[in-house]
């Protein structure tokens, strides 16, 4: 089984012409180093990736947003398809393995830079684009998108909590909520984050979460929780 038969187990949609999917996989220094092949790199295929990404993540929030307005919609398609959110599926599907690069970029550690993963992926979109068509596309890259779109909401959700705490805060005391983290468990690849926050000295509340960012916002919420049942249970 070659290289790019492999890789296919994982993709939806098998590609009838091989060679797009070997040239979405190509860096630029690979080619460079095959002066007297004249292979082609994947920076144009590359283009057309973004480009049909913005549609179909486009088409997919305002289909299940359609109460959300233009400005949302826009910033939520760029979170999900920012460089690191791209990179972030690139290597759950282990594309950085396959990808074709020169000696010196690869010994720099450049099969595992997010550029480049972001961009090897949407090289592979628009190669899929061109060998499959853009139902093929959504197949693949939809189930994808999903659970990191639930992600970006919960931090979204998660963010507007500890803005509406702060500036609860600073107007019932005059100050700025405070995070510290209290403590952290498990192994590198997988710690899980405890974080207390308190106002004016005093620990409202604590939030655990799998990063330093998404405990203190868990604690937010939480003290958040804690203020409306108090408000609640003197009316």
């Amino acid at each position: 089984m070659t290289d790019t038969e492999d890789l296919q187990q994982g993709f939806v949609a098998e590609f009838n012409d091989t060679t797009l999917l070997e040239t979405a996989l190509t860096h630029r220094s690979f080619a460079n180093e095959q002066d007297d092949l004249q292979i082609e790199h994947n920076e144009r295929l590359e283009y057309l990736g973004d480009a049909v990404l913005d549609l179909i993540i486009g088409e997919l929030l305002f289909v299940n947003f359609p109460d959300m307005r233009e400005g949302e919609l826009t910033r939520l398609r760029a979170a999900l398809v920012r460089t690191e959110a791209l990179a972030e599926i690139a290597i759950a599907i282990g594309l950085g393995e396959y990808l074709r690069m020169g000696k010196g970029e690869e010994a720099s550690g450049g099969k595992d830079r997010p550029t480049n993963l972001c961009a090897a992926f949407e090289a592979v979109i628009g190669a899929m684009y061109l060998d499959q068509g853009l139902e093929a596309v959504r197949e693949f890259a939809i189930p994808h998108f999903e659970p990191l779109l639930e992600r970006v909401l919960a931090d979204a959700s998660d963010k507007d909590a500890r803005s509406r705490l702060q500036e609860w805060s600073q107007a019932e005391y005059g100050v700025t909520p405070k995070y510290q983290t209290i403590d952290e468990n498990g192994p590198d690849h997988a710690k899980e984050f405890t974080i207390e926050v308190s106002i004016d000295g005093q620990v409202i509340a604590t939030g655990t979460g799998r990063s330093k960012q998404a405990a203190a916002q868990a604690a937010a919420q939480a003290a958040l929780d804690q203020l409306d049942d108090h408000s609640q249970s003197t009316v």
